[in-house]
């Protein structure tokens, strides 16, 4: 049954640099299958990741489930209730080509939703400086009343709208996903008050990222790169299309959709980049977080889909996250 639950309650201190929000250890239930991409073994690799003595210190705390106003704040009560419904009691049910839900999906959704609010609450609160969000499914597709690429409910744009409604200002989402988030375009395009800026891969799954879409309100920032593109064109195209417009535009709080499927072995894109390459621009978005907002940063797991890359991307950003100060 869909709710709210009561978010868990941080550890008593004054602030935490870093805050790790992890799944319960349910979320591995949610299982598609033999040959799925989305699969199980990707929490196992995080949780190394987040496992090095660098990140010892970190506050960790488990995600709490998202409640029904907060879902319903982007996405449509039909749609809800048909996951709610459809969530089967065993085996797997294929909602379209890339969408597979097992018995444990709908609870490791509402997982990640809830963390992406309780990360945007502590982060808002001043509990915590920084936060990363190490659940699955990923979220950045799913539009409001369909379910795509391995997406349920759209994390990013869950936490955007909930930090709107709890007094942020102006709240950028800003994606590095090889794969461009159109779900959280579609939720934003007419919302002044966010701004959407994303790098990836075209031509390639879903389609959308065109530089000329714009938003209503010029508030949607396209860079697409070329398959085979590495390092040096991802720097170029935050450097040279995303920063001055996020300057412009000013947040209160940056969101980040963080996707490492732009990994040189990624099987799902045509990417070369490195976790170096993450790094360094983990390192660029959180120097801008401390000269413009407060150095307020979420961090949601997007994608990654080969456990030993995508251990050792998410440390090389996690790292910068666990360094701000």
């Amino acid at each position: 049954m869909l709710g709210a639950l009561a978010p868990l309650p941080l550890r008593a201190q004054a602030r935490d640099d870093l805050l790790l929000i992890l799944p319960p250890e349910s979320a591995a239930a949610h299982d598609p299958g033999p040959g799925a991409f989305d699969r199980p073994k990707r929490l196992a690799a995080v949780r190394r990741a987040l496992a090095r003595p660098e990140l010892a210190t970190a506050a960790r705390i488990e995600a709490p489930k998202a409640s029904l106003d907060a879902l319903l704040a982007i996405h449509d009560p039909a749609y809800v209730e048909r996951l709610r419904v459809s969530a089967p009691r065993e085996g797997v049910l294929r909602l379209g080509p890339d969408v597979i839900m097992s018995p444990g999906t709908l609870d490791a959704a509402l997982h990640a939703a809830g963390g992406a609010v309780l990360a945007t609450d502590a982060v808002m609160q001043g509990r915590a400086k920084t936060a990363f969000v190490a659940t699955r499914p990923p979220g950045h597709h799913a539009l409001p009343d369909e379910a795509m690429g391995f997406c349920f409910f759209n994390n990013a744009a869950v936490a955007a709208r909930h930090a709107l409604a709890s007094g942020a200002e102006r709240v950028a989402i800003l994606d590095f996903d090889a794969h461009h988030g159109n779900g959280v375009q579609k939720s934003f395009w007419s919302e002044k008050r966010v701004f959407y800026a994303s790098t990836h891969q075209m031509p390639l799954y879903p389609g959308t990222g065109e530089i000329s879409e714009r938003g209503a309100h010029g508030n949607i920032v396209n860079a697409p790169l070329a398959k085979g593109d590495g390092g040096e064109a991802f720097a170029a195209a935050w450097r040279e299309r995303v920063f001055p417009a996020l300057e412009a535009f000013g947040p209160d709080l940056m969101v980040l959709c963080a996707g490492f499927d732009g990994h040189k072995h990624d099987p799902l894109a045509g990417l070369r980049l490195e976790p170096q390459d993450f790094r360094a621009l983990t390192l660029r978005l959180r120097d801008f977080a401390e000269r413009r907002c407060q150095g307020r940063i979420v961090s949601l797991l997007e994608g990654g889909y080969l456990p030993e890359d995508l251990e050792r991307s998410v440390a090389a950003h996690v790292a910068v996250l666990a360094e701000a100060g």
